[in-house]
């Protein structure tokens, strides 16, 4: 099948989501007010709530729910055919991960800009508040633990992206300084800065960096102390200072990267020769319900609401803002996705040579198999349009790795928020502050890094897949019992909800069986008390819902009255 129809139809469905569906959740459903105040402004300090711009706020929601997350996702599950990948892309992210993402930023901007976690206890109970904030501590650390070893690897495999990915630091920096202090209009002053980065590509071409291997003797473990260390100095940096001027220009990167990645597509017309299902694939688990598991972000991911309610919320400008960022994004990711599942399937010039990269599920699923059927397809759809083999592997690398990087960093932050909340409660008042709950967030990460010499993450990476989408799951489930209390329709959050749940626990069970069969007693210790988890939640809140059902008081709840004050 030719990719641009694909593409076209992608394109139309997306559209006409946005166009219709966006608006109807915002009026119907979640009720935007643009006169509302947001905790941005209600809370503001300059340091973490900072009423953002709409373009800007975009740009920093966006690349960090991207990550690589869109990318290694779809690379792999097109194992299974373009088909099964392309359609849970599109449907997953237009009924299930867009109205995810913007419900957790609605409710979060309800509840005084707190994260999903700790709203819980005010939806369901105490008890459901505390397992949350854990259940989300053990998913953060995964995450940072792993996607610095990622980050680093990435630079080991293409060190031509070293130079490009740290220049644009001090240009980011030097951008939110002329933003905040001098009050001037990014919009120029960001795209030099885009200009300036695609310059440092062509250097790290011409100067390629290795890192020497000063900790222990190991590259890989030296990087990931760099990127931890990195990921502390700029998660306590006020937000305006990095994280927003280098996300702004990284979104400006990824409009730019595709729509040069789909005019090659369009200029060069491939076809898809990859199979359209291939229910059967040599070593690789059963499609249902691993497809749903391996593709989260692009279609559904559970990290997406702890961005939403961690920081994006806290830079919320306006509410009428909200379906723009929360849907929006999650549909250009989607976008993002397709392209992916486009250029692991179309950018392959025979069968012969996909089914070689494919050639089965250990094959598919190395690091290298995943980033480089995505880099060396977008490179070649990018000399459609006459850009060079090599630059276009350069600019498709770092493309990557400056998603993945914001994801570092932001999932720092969070995790110092969510590491905060769980020490107040605990009465531990020391480890509220900043530094020190940064610090928590970062030594453990790199504690957890230790082990295997930078891989430490990889030991518990088998069970973050589904312990993602199974914090998606819940993240609806808290969503559906705010529409619950407002006494609103609540079918559109539920059935994602109990699909999200439902595939989650099926896989984690089939996970379990797997562990038990192998002798890996501790991923099957940490899955079942994750699976424990998943239930004790779903039942606590299945008593509220049902007591909210049957004895519902009258009014709004005392939050959302405190809030109109």
């Amino acid at each position: 099948m030719n990719s641009v129809l694909i593409a076209i139809l992608v394109f139309i469905a997306y559209i006409l989501a946005y166009r219709f569906y966006c608006r109807f959740l915002s009026k119907r459903i979640f009720g935007i007010d643009p006169q509302r105040i947001t905790p941005a402004h209600r809370y503001r300090d300059g340091i973490d709530f900072v009423p953002t711009r709409r373009s800007i706020l975009f740009g920093h929601h966006f690349t960090s729910i991207a990550g690589a997350g869109p990318i290694v996702g779809p690379a792999i599950a097109v194992i299974w055919g373009w088909v099964p990948a392309l359609v849970w892309v599109v449907v997953g992210s237009i009924f299930m991960g867009a109205v995810h993402d913007f419900g957790a930023l609605v409710v979060s901007a309800r509840h005084r800009g707190k994260s999903i976690g700790e709203i819980t206890r005010e939806l369901i109970g105490p008890r459901a508040r505390t397992l949350f904030l854990l259940f989300i501590f053990f998913a953060l650390l995964i995450v940072l633990a792993v996607f610095a070893l990622v980050i680093g690897v990435l630079f080991m495999m293409y060190p031509e992206t070293v130079l490009p990915v740290w220049l644009q630091i001090p240009v980011a920096v030097a951008l939110g300084f002329y933003i905040y202090r001098f009050r001037g209009n990014p919009l120029v002053p960001s795209l030099v800065a885009l200009a300036l980065l695609y310059g440092f590509m062509y250097l790290g071409i011409l100067y390629p960096l290795r890192l020497p291997p000063f900790i222990m003797g190991n590259e890989i473990l030296t990087w990931v102390v760099v990127l931890l260390l990195y990921a502390y100095v700029a998660s306590i940096l006020p937000v305006w200072v990095l994280l927003q001027p280098r996300d702004y220009i990284n979104s400006h990167q990824l409009f730019v990267g595709l729509g040069l990645l789909y005019l090659g597509l369009f200029v060069g017309m491939p076809q898809v020769v990859a199979p359209a299902i291939n229910s059967t694939p040599s070593g690789a688990p059963s499609m249902l319900p691993f497809l749903f598991i391996t593709v989260a972000c692009g279609a559904i991911s559970g990290f997406h609401s702890l961005v939403s309610s961690g920081t994006t919320v806290k830079q919320l400008d306006n509410e009428r803002d909200m379906p723009f960022i929360g849907y929006g994004s999650m549909l250009i990711e989607g976008v993002l996705a397709t392209l992916v599942i486009l250029a692991c399937t179309a950018g392959f010039p025979s069968l012969a040579a996909w089914t070689q990269h494919y050639a089965d599920w250990n094959t598919a699923q190395g690091l290298g198999a995943k980033v480089g059927a995505f880099v060396e397809g977008g490179a070649a759809f990018l000399s459609y349009v006459g850009i060079p083999q090599e630059f276009g592997r350069s600019i498709v690398a770092v493309f990557v790795i400056s998603f993945a990087a914001t994801t570092l960093d932001t999932a720092t932050r969070i995790q110092r928020y969510v590491i905060a909340e769980l020490a107040e409660d605990m009465k531990m008042r020391p480890l509220t502050g900043r530094h020190p709950a940064t610090m928590v967030a970062v030594s453990s990460a790199f504690f957890l890094s230790m082990l295997k010499w930078g891989k430490g993450g990889l030991i518990l990476w088998p069970l973050f897949g589904t312990v993602n989408q199974l914090m998606g799951g819940l993240a609806l489930l808290t969503v559906t019992m705010y529409l619950v209390r407002l006494k609103k329709p609540v079918y559109y959050t539920l059935l994602p909800m109990a699909f999200m749940l439902a595939m989650s626990a099926l896989a984690m069970t089939t996970n379990l069986v797997k562990f038990f069969d192998e002798g890996n007693y501790l991923l099957l210790t940490v899955g079942a008390m994750i699976l424990a988890l998943e239930v004790w939640l779903v039942v606590e809140a299945v008593g509220v819902f049902r007591t909210l059902r049957e004895k519902s008081p009258d009014g709004l709840p005392a939050y959302l009255l405190e809030e109109e004050e």
